[in-house]
């Protein structure tokens, strides 16, 4: 693993650099994007970029300097060799009062670049009793605010599962806890539009480009009625579930084998489609 941070690549990645009243630490005042790493090169990048900038602005924090992150991402990666990896970068509020005020401090950069499992071919979900709040003031924005996510995510893991699902707060499907969710109907690819509440997810956004998914707000019981269900990640690409609660599909079903061969079809064209 090695780590970025404001400005210098670390000589000893475990070191302690954060400071303890840093706002992203305090409260989780700070956004982020976990980026792919394909033969040491990020996948998607100007699009992972183009998403913190504007998670930082709906936020409310000053928008960090793209080129900067690029040299970080730079930094981080040409010092290791990952076949396939993860990169994270992390913009805080940086130093502010212990509470929920911000403080005006300097924000807080960190790029971080780890070795990465591949994904399961399949895997299993669950939907959660609790609800994603479309109408919230952060939305749509992919916040270091991840508590709701953190216990989602154990009762799935309670239940044999690696993705919990959640509907928002009118009862439709809106998302898992970090990854887009699709499924099929009489023969098509769905997912939830963007106003359900769910995040922008780059994977989400190519799949729908490039395999002509459609997207539509339907109650969370439709999943009920699928063909197949399929989630969407950066860290997944396009992944069957096999089980969802107490349903049972066989996979990859053939829509979803077909965005699967489609995917990888188009990542190969391209590290950076944008």
């Amino acid at each position: 693993m090695r780590v970025w941070f404001n400005g210098s690549v670390l000589a000893e990645p475990g070191v302690p650099v954060i400071r303890v009243d840093d706002h992203g630490l305090t409260v989780g005042d700070g956004v982020f994007e976990a980026i792919k790493v394909v033969d040491g090169q990020p996948f998607a990048l100007t699009r992972h970029l183009k998403r913190i900038a504007g998670s930082a602005v709906g936020l409310g924090l000053p928008e960090p300097d793209l080129d900067v992150i690029r040299g970080a991402v730079d930094a981080v990666l040409d010092s290791q060799s990952l076949p396939l990896g993860r990169l994270r970068i992390t913009w805080t509020a940086g130093p502010a009062p212990l509470g929920s005020g911000r403080g005006g401090g300097p924000p807080s950069l960190v790029v971080v670049a780890a070795a990465m499992d591949a994904a399961a071919a399949a895997t299993d979900a669950v939907r959660v009793p609790w609800v994603r709040n479309e109408r919230s003031a952060v939305a749509g924005l992919k916040t270091t605010s991840y508590a709701e996510n953190v216990v989602a995510l154990a009762y799935a893991r309670e239940r044999g599962a690696t993705e919990a699902v959640f509907a928002n707060t009118v009862g439709n499907l809106c998302e898992g806890t970090g990854s887009n969710v699709g499924y099929v109907i009489d023969g098509e690819a769905r997912t939830p539009t963007l106003a359900s509440g769910c995040l922008a997810g780059v994977t989400r956004a190519l799949a729908v480009e490039w395999c002509g998914i459609r997207e539509i707000d339907e109650p969370v019981g439709i999943l009920d009625e699928a063909e197949e269900v399929f989630l969407l990640s950066t860290t997944r690409d396009v992944q069957p579930v096999r089980r969802l609660d107490d349903l049972e599909f066989a996979v990859p079903g053939p829509v979803t084998r077909r965005l699967m061969d489609i995917w990888t079809e188009r990542e190969a064209e391209s590290t950076d489609p944008w």
